[in-house]
């Protein structure tokens, strides 16, 4: 990771999806991003979102390992 080291989205889910998912590539030392507009609404006292649409991202570079941890994950969630 860089200066110039970009986001992206890797995975979309309900909070409890992100969470899991979020362990798996952490056990594995790639760090992640959670993106919940659904929450930030909330606490900003207006509705902006929804609760299944939580977004997961990466960095750019770490896409190459995070790919198998995903497909696990999917598998076993049948997704």
């Amino acid at each position: 990771m860089d200066d110039q080291s970009k986001h992206i989205k890797l995975f979309t889910g309900s909070l409890i999806e992100i969470q899991r998912l979020q362990l798996d590539l952490d056990d594995n030392e790639i760090p992640s991003m959670v993106k919940n507009n659904f929450q930030s609404g909330l606490r900003a006292g207006f509705y902006g979102g929804s609760p299944s649409q939580v977004e997961l991202f990466i960095y750019e570079e770490d896409l190459e390992n995070a790919r198998p941890i995903l497909e696990a994950f999917k598998k076993a969630m049948g997704i």
